[in-house]
């Protein structure tokens, strides 16, 4: 049921997006971090990883019973890094000498960029829900950016 559930989100917002990206389903992120998605820029492929979307859906929300709605978040985030006209500039960036603050403030403007995408993509769907994962998704980014207060 779980693979169906993966399959038809994907194929729906492939159709909506008219994006010409390569998707691979997975089973698991072959890392120690519970990650749901990435994007490959040399590849133009977006991953999604079945155990670790399940295992964040569960912990956002308590079950699996938004899992599709959650999927479709997902998927449409890291549809909007393939979709982005700036993240060959901004990745670019982030290879020549920054200081802490510069890297993180591009890391946010790439992550900012594919939520745009994303929100724009689910416009239908729940916003209290759309919202409410991107603030999670987004938390590290702005307290990366926030001064020491040791």
């Amino acid at each position: 049921m779980k693979d169906q559930a993966f399959h038809q989100v994907v194929n729906e917002l492939l159709m909506r997006s008219n994006s010409r990206v390569q998707v691979k389903i997975e089973a698991c992120f072959p890392g120690k971090r519970l990650v749901g998605g990435k994007y490959h820029m040399g590849s133009h492929t977006v991953y999604l990883y079945k155990e670790e979307i399940s295992e964040q859906c569960i912990r956002l929300f308590g079950s699996l019973d938004r899992l599709d709605e959650y999927i479709a978040v997902i998927f449409a985030h890291e549809l909007g890094h393939s979709e982005d006209k700036e993240l060959n500039e901004l990745a670019a960036l982030l290879d020549s000498p920054l200081s802490d603050r510069e890297e993180a403030e591009i890391c946010l403007q790439i992550e900012e960029n594919a939520w745009r995408y994303a929100q724009d993509l689910l416009s239908h769907g729940d916003p209290l829900f759309i919202e409410s994962i991107i603030e999670k998704s987004l938390s590290g980014y702005y307290r990366r950016l926030q001064p020491n207060t040791a």
